[in-house]
């Protein structure tokens, strides 16, 4: 459990969504943190296939280690 302190401006526009999305206000607000999660990884999973591909091979050398250039 957790327990969060907004600002009104906030709290009225996420009563307003819930609302009109026939929701309410804790559900929305763990659908916006499971939202940033899975954003975060995703990003976490690109840098780690940017640092990857940084320190891949290029195309001269796979071709010299795989025996295509003679």
């Amino acid at each position: 459990m957790i327990t969060i302190r907004l600002n009104k401006n906030i709290e009225n526009q996420l009563k307003y969504l819930a609302k009109i999305r026939g929701s309410n206000k804790s559900e929305l607000v763990r659908e916006a943190i499971e939202r940033f999660l899975e954003d975060n990884e995703d990003l976490e999973l690109a840098q780690e296939a940017k640092n990857q591909m940084q320190s891949s091979k290029s195309l001269m050398e796979l071709r010299k280690e795989l025996g295509m250039d003679r």
